[in-house]
């Protein structure tokens, strides 16, 4: 039985006063992709003498891209010194342990959009609204022995 006040899942608190710099290396937000994608769903606009369809992908992009870059306002990714934390501003959403992971990768290098990486149980791919650079010194460090 997990103590009052903690989560069952991490036997760590729901919500804490946020990611704290002294526990581990906090990747900075970077709104590349979220702009990226709002610049392909406003570039969509112009085709619709060619296109019908044009106004509501040009939508739907751009509003996938709206929430995106909220995201990157809102979630923090730390590095411990035992898992990877996933932070929304002062409370920890999720914990994923170095010991469960099997594999990860960045697609698009040098121009990272996606992040990969899959524990034993399920596999996540998560767009890259942090420094891209920090992350992959970050993965190199914690999970160097994966392929």
């Amino acid at each position: 039985m997990s103590p009052p006040g903690t989560s069952p899942e991490t036997s760590e608190p729901a919500t804490l006063s946020g990611p704290d710099p002294a526990a581990g290396t906090i990747l900075a937000p970077r709104p590349w992709v979220p702009l990226g994608v709002i610049t392909i769903g406003l570039a969509l606009v112009p085709l619709q003498r060619i296109w019908s369809w044009a106004p509501i992908a040009a939508g739907v992009v751009g509003l996938l891209g709206l929430f995106l870059l909220l995201q990157t306002l809102l979630l923090r990714l730390q590095f411990s010194s035992d898992a990877l934390l996933v932070w929304s501003r002062s409370t920890l959403l999720r914990r994923f342990p170095y010991s469960e992971w099997t594999a990860w990768t960045l697609f698009w290098w040098p121009l990272p959009v996606l992040f990969y990486f899959r524990e034993r149980r399920s596999p996540h791919l998560l767009p890259v609204l942090f420094d891209a650079t920090a992350l992959r010194q970050q993965l190199d460090l914690h999970l160097s022995s994966l392929p």
